[in-house]
């Protein structure tokens, strides 16, 4: 709805606001903005762009400062990404190859707090859709057996099984060949029903096995939450719109220590194509109301398994931050499905 001149002001407005975190006055808009009008007609641009609830003036200054509304035209309609250079990638690759899963999550949350200067977060994967990359029979004793699952993180999960009859190694190694064979690489909690119709044509004894293992490999893994990685808190200490709220700041960091807010949100997100920006009240989450959230998926061979981004001001800089949480998630996403 804005014609050519309000989005350029608006843009120089916002560029600015961001840049030094001072209300922006008609003066400085007639310098910056490269139109060719009157200090009369920004001024009167200016309260068009106030009445539609896209600027504010704070009561200190004449200047007018963006809206979580206008932030949000700007970002959807006049931003500019700025790609992250070579030497950066090479930078945030090296970074993202720790040994092991775990150790990548970590290290994905620091880097974006490195880099940001904000509060990141890493939601690691949700262990009911996690698929299995190989599972494994060991016979205790009689009627007892260990069932062994491996993650496609990584993670190993034991559980003991209680089986009606007693197992040779010989059907153990048979089940657990035919589970990796047809269906490694798929979650437990998809199989299930695809499982059934397999199982009706197999001995009797093998496909109760089977049939246990997968129930009790779903249960394992449903018992265990979420858990959300959280790095660089204390960066949102040095920022002075969210520092002036002390009440607010108190029940920011509280979300950060109890995360389930947090984690409702990101989980939302986990289910988004590509990168999600949440500014202002848009996250639903009112500890959030101050900040911006900017999220992205990632996968492990296609498969979306968790989420990461960053928390800070509402003034931040989009255009670094959106590709730096949108690098890092395909990033984060080739590494785990190549290890």
């Amino acid at each position: 709805m804005l014609n050519e001149r309000a989005q350029r002001l608006l843009k120089s407005l916002v560029e600015r606001y961001i840049a030094d975190g001072q209300p922006v006055g008609s003066r400085t808009l007639t310098q910056i903005s490269g139109l060719d009008i009157s200090p009369a007609t920004i001024r009167n641009i200016m309260a068009d762009l106030e009445s539609m609830g896209l600027i504010v003036s704070p009561h200190t200054s004449a200047g007018r400062v963006p809206t979580a509304r206008g932030y949000r035209v700007f970002v959807d309609n006049l931003l500019t990404i700025q790609p992250i250079d070579h030497i950066a990638r090479q930078q945030m690759e090296h970074e993202l190859h720790p040994d092991s899963p775990a150790r990548l999550v970590a290290a994905a949350s620091q880097l974006l707090s490195d880099l940001t200067h904000f509060a990141s977060v890493v939601v690691t994967p949700q262990r009911a859709d996690m698929a299995f990359r190989q599972i494994e029979f060991l016979r205790l004793s009689d009627r007892r057996v260990l069932l062994i699952i491996v993650t496609q993180l990584g993670d190993v999960q034991n559980h003991l099984l209680f089986t009606e009859r007693d197992y040779t190694a010989s059907e153990l190694t048979e089940a657990a060949n035919f589970l990796n064979r047809h269906y490694a690489g798929q979650s437990l909690a998809t199989i299930t029903v695809e499982l059934e119709s397999e199982l009706a044509r197999l001995q009797g004894h093998i496909a109760r096995l089977m049939s246990a293992a997968i129930d009790a490999g779903k249960n394992s893994l449903n018992s265990q939450a979420d858990t959300v990685v959280v790095s660089g808190e204390r960066n949102l200490l040095t920022i002075d719109e969210l520092t002036s709220d002390l009440g607010s700041l108190r029940q920011l960091f509280d979300m950060f220590e109890h995360k389930t807010e947090l984690l409702r949100l990101l989980s939302q997100s986990r289910g988004a194509q590509g990168v999600q920006l949440f500014i202002g009240d848009e996250s639903g989450v009112h500890t959030l109301d101050g900040c911006s959230v900017v999220t992205a998926p990632y996968s492990i061979n296609g498969q979306l398994v968790g989420t990461l981004g960053v928390i800070g001001p509402t003034r931040m800089a989009y255009e670094r931050v959106i590709p730096i949480v949108d690098i890092t998630a395909r990033l984060v996403s080739g590494a785990l499905s190549h290890s």
